[in-house]
């Protein structure tokens, strides 16, 4: 495996933001749909941290993967909250009507991806291959935060285009990401273990925080469902590769 592999991998990951972003339109008037894809996009990354991030093994670590999970949770929450103070509170309202700073939008959405780019940097690094897995759970929790991230930005007056070259910005801060945590892989603590625990602290508030309730709201009892079909799939992956 080359670094080169991980910028494609990163990249190939946080794509499906354009399928967001081009589902948009023609789910403008279906909230319930889109939250049912959020949901199981949500269900799809729950089983990445419980199958790839947080391993029964990575346990073993004792307190510094326990720290490093806390330190995930809570760097995300803080960063969370002060892009929420100036104006990124809703990047993922899927019916967002909104007049919030696109810039904070966007530094949201990069905080809410970096991780997993990072993390799948470091596994191609150290397993020697990719893990189909954990690629398709951030491939298609991607879809429904492109589409909601769209809707928020377009709201917030930003137009077609502009849209598009930030989540092409944010493709190529994925693809230099992984490639970043392919290079530091040998020099992370625990064999990686510390950091997947800090992604996995990072991405499980996201979805605790934004990612479910939004689903759940617009979904209704029904995104249940499709977050254990969503886990189930991932699931089944993790065990198949």
């Amino acid at each position: 495996m080359s670094a080169w592999q991980a910028v494609f991998w990163g990249g190939f990951s946080s794509a499906s933001l354009y399928l967001g972003e081009l589902l948009a339109g023609p789910m403008a008037h279906r909230p319930k749909t889109t939250g049912l894809i959020m949901g199981f996009g949500a269900g799809t990354l729950l089983s990445a941290i419980a199958y790839e991030l947080v391993p029964e093994s990575s346990l073993t670590g004792g307190l510094s993967v326990a720290i490093a999970f806390l330190a995930g949770t809570l760097t995300y929450y803080v960063g969370d909250w002060l892009i929420d103070r100036h104006g990124g509170a809703d990047r993922q309202e899927i019916d967002a009507k909104v007049d919030g700073s696109g810039t904070a939008m966007f530094l949201g959405a990069l905080l809410d991806g970096l991780p997993e780019a990072f993390i799948l940097g470091i596994t191609l690094a150290l397993g020697g291959s990719i893990n189909i897995a954990f690629v398709a759970a951030v491939f298609i929790s991607n879809i429904p935060q492109g589409l909601a991230g769209t809707t928020s930005l377009e709201a917030a007056g930003y137009m077609h285009r502009h849209v598009f070259w930030m989540w092409t910005t944010l493709v190529v801060a994925s693809s230099v990401t992984a490639a970043l945590g392919f290079a530091l892989a040998d020099s992370v603590p625990h064999q990686g273990l510390d950091a997947e625990a800090f992604a996995a602290g990072a991405v499980l508030i996201m979805l605790a925080n934004s990612m479910m309730p939004e689903a759940f709201e617009h979904g209704g009892k029904s995104v249940g469902l499709l977050t254990v079909l969503g886990y189930l799939v991932a699931g089944v992956l993790s065990v198949l590769q």
